[in-house]
């Protein structure tokens, strides 16, 4: 019998990991409702088991996606997460342009490669820990998230440039400047 006090092995788990697999879910192409039904499927099955696994942040992770690949099977709830795709992330009121600009480009990239991003930036795994949870080899891996990361940045370039300053009064384009010899 446990101790006064003490919880099930997988509580300290679900405080360290429920918000970062709520935006895994999300990365996996899940609405924050049916990630957040996920979450608590991964818990209740977590729950029956009276033994930690060996690694259970990665077992619990692992299982989050399984859980979520399992969940995005059904044709409801595909077309479900086609009609609410415009919103994959939602919208804080303090988020800045450039945040939402980032958001949007995370979220139109290929999903292995969002699912890479998101695991290195927000769960904070290696390559290696990553490839072993998807099933892949840490090249493969490392590849998507560089690529992933390239995507974005070659967006957000092309979004700065579209929003570039205003030209000066005093510019003057080529084809209204005076020819050269012409004094």
């Amino acid at each position: 019998m446990k101790a006064e006090g003490s919880g099930h092995w997988c509580e300290a788990i679900y405080d360290a990991k429920a918000a970062e697999l709520l935006l895994y879910g999300r990365a996996l192409g899940l609405s924050h409702c049916e990630a957040e039904d996920v979450l608590q499927e991964t818990f209740v099955t977590l729950l029956d088991r009276p033994l930690p696994p060996a690694r259970p942040e990665h077992y619990c992770v692992r299982s989050f996606r399984n859980q979520a690949l399992n969940y995005r099977r059904s044709l409801w709830r595909r077309l479900t997460r086609e009609l609410e795709s415009h919103r994959w992330f939602e919208k804080s009121p303090g988020e800045t342009a450039a945040e939402q600009d980032a958001m949007r480009c995370l979220a139109e990239l290929p999903m292995e490669q969002r699912e890479v991003i998101v695991l290195k930036f927000w769960h904070q795994y290696t390559f290696e820990e990553i490839a072993e949870l998807l099933d892949a080899s840490p090249h493969t891996v490392a590849g998507r998230y560089r690529y992933g990361l390239q995507k974005i940045k070659n967006r957000l370039e092309g979004i700065v440039y579209e929003k570039a300053e205003p030209l000066p009064e005093w510019h003057v384009p080529l084809a209204a400047a005076p020819a050269g010899g012409a004094a």
